[in-house]
């Protein structure tokens, strides 16, 4: 009697692994009881503070010597101590605060890796840097960044820059000391553009006094000093942000005021567009600016076009 046997057909799939051609799929696995396994994500690395920048001393801060400080504040406690009785426990009471403190470290004259200086958009400004070609760089933050983002804001820059060879290696959200590490490694290098157009240190404000952001952008200067010696460099007041009356107005007046020194019109040229933006009262003018006061939309931007063209024309003879 012939016995009817199911025909199995074995094949051999590499690495050795013998499958049956007419086995049954295999049965579903019911899924594991209670709540799902929580999704991992990993974090970002931290941010390591890099090493200190040179910062020219135009605008760089006092910053006294161990000796110095001692002279200062054996002084405040001798006068302290010969000061009218009335008034001694006072001083007594305050003499901490009167002492004389070292700054602290300055992390906006710093190359650091900041998170924008991370991944993508920094390995392919390397890659731009060593191709060359460049006549003019502009670096920054999102207000630098954005010129080439979108159609409309993208339009202002062609107006402006479609005859000239051009790479924008500024990235939104960054500060002087991301700048700074990515100028120090490869953004710098392999190209020697006739002229830079830098803007940097609005995002510093959340972190740092306008002291300390004014020699950020010093130590930013000194480093494309370093790494272009032959570029002409316009150095772009910090655009206005908020209203009248905001705090950070004032704040960016004073850092304004302290990078203004770095102008020597040979290599360095500063330049302050700011009211160009602004009515009469202050406020931004109309379909100028986001409604965040801080960025420039389309026209906006050819605000700022109009603003810098002849001094970029003389910058690039």
């Amino acid at each position: 009697m012939k016995r009817v046997l199911s025909t199995v057909v074995c094949v051999v799939i590499a690495g050795g692994t013998w499958v049956s051609a007419a086995q049954n799929p295999p049965q579903a696995v019911p899924p594991p009881q209670g709540p799902p396994a929580p999704t991992v994500t990993a974090s970002p690395a931290p941010i390591v503070i890099g090493p200190p920048a040179p910062v020219p001393p135009e605008v760089a801060i006092p910053r006294p010597t161990p000796e110095e400080l001692a002279t200062v504040n054996a002084a405040v406690k001798t006068f302290v101590d010969a000061s009218d009785p009335s008034v001694q426990p006072v001083l007594k009471k305050f003499e901490s605060l009167m002492l004389l403190q070292p700054p602290r470290r300055n992390v906006a004259a710093t190359f650091t890796q900041t998170t924008q200086r991370r991944g993508a958009r920094h390995l392919g400004f390397v890659e731009i840097a060593k191709q060359g070609n460049i006549d003019v760089l502009l670096h920054g933050d999102s207000i630098t960044d954005w010129w080439v983002q979108g159609p409309e804001n993208k339009a202002m820059f062609d107006k402006y820059f479609a005859g000239i060879r051009t790479a924008n290696f500024a990235i939104s959200g960054d500060t002087t000391q991301g700048v700074l590490w990515g100028l120090r490694n490869g953004e710098g290098q392999g190209f020697q553009p006739k002229a830079v157009m830098l803007m940097i240190g609005t995002n510093n404000n959340a972190s740092n006094t306008a002291p300390e952001i004014a020699e950020g952008i010093g130590a930013v200067v000194l480093e494309l000093r370093t790494n272009f010696p032959d570029a002409k460099i316009l150095l772009l007041a910090v655009f206005p942000r908020s209203v009248p009356g905001d705090l950070i107005r004032d704040k960016i007046a004073e850092m304004n005021r302290i990078i203004a020194r770095l102008d020597d019109q040979k290599h360095v040229f500063y330049m302050d567009i700011g009211a160009a933006f602004l009515d009469d009262k202050g406020f931004f003018l109309p379909e100028t600016f986001r409604p965040d006061n801080l960025h420039p939309i389309a026209k906006g931007y050819e605000i700022w076009g109009e603003a810098v063209k002849a001094k970029l024309a003389e910058l690039l003879k």
